[in-house]
């Protein structure tokens, strides 16, 4: 059996951690080979490091800063959420919130329950 992630597609840039995880996930799952697609899966995944970053500066500094009028949300705080945010619409602009192209795992025993209750009746 082949390994899915070593068949995958490079990306068409260098990523960092999360996004290769992320590229190397959806490629496994979902296979876009389309140059359109592949690129917005490219930003999608910059767009996870991004998030990243922004997510350890946040925790570092903590989500509510000190400021010289009082206390206040972190001002980063709307820019992973907008990066996450964005994230998801790539994903979902490209079909990959649907089902993937083979499946995933084994039927769970809640699955093997319902088919056995479907067959009796």
């Amino acid at each position: 059996m082949l390994d899915p992630i070593s068949t995958t597609p490079p990306p068409p840039r260098k990523l960092g951690a999360r996004g290769l995880s992320l590229w190397d996930g959806i490629q496994s799952e979902f296979r876009i080979d389309d140059c359109a697609g592949r690129e917005m899966l490219a930003q999608a995944c910059e767009a996870a490091d991004r998030v990243g970053r922004l997510a350890a500066k946040i925790d570092a500094d903590g989500e509510i800063v000190e400021t010289e009028s009082g206390l206040k949300a972190h001002p980063l705080l709307k820019d992973e959420l907008a990066g996450r945010a964005f994230i998801v619409r790539v994903l979902r602009q490209l079909g990959l919130t649907s089902e993937p192209i083979r499946a995933v795992g084994r039927p769970t025993a809640w699955r093997k329950q319902q088919e056995q209750r479907d067959a009796d009746h």
